[in-house]
């Protein structure tokens, strides 16, 4: 299987954007993953799933997978809008607001 090359998209349970700068390189799982028997684990024998190698720009991780022969399939990120409120924060607390106190 190919690898991927993409740019994260943002965590769902914040609003930052973090680490969603850099692009990833990320190959695929090859073999499944065995439970241990004795102690129940998870693992597998396959270290190439452990790869994440992380890349300034897509033209880097591009040109890498290419001088290394490495097959890759490159995701475009999604745009995002960004969510810019005109007086930010401290409208929640604002005298002057028009609509009614939800809080």
């Amino acid at each position: 299987m190919p690898a991927r090359i993409y740019k994260p998209a943002r965590n769902a349970m914040q609003s930052g954007t973090a680490k969603t700068r850099h692009w990833v390189l990320e190959f695929p799982q090859a073999d499944a993953r065995e439970i241990d028997p004795l102690m129940g684990w998870t693992g597998s024998g396959d270290t190439q799933a452990q790869v994440r190698l992380r890349f300034e720009s897509r033209e880097e991780a591009v040109a890498y997978a290419s001088a290394n022969g490495i097959d890759f399939v490159l995701s475009e990120p999604h745009g995002r809008r960004p969510n810019i409120r005109p007086r930010g924060y401290g409208e929640n607390f604002a005298t002057d607001r028009k609509g009614a106190w939800t809080h």
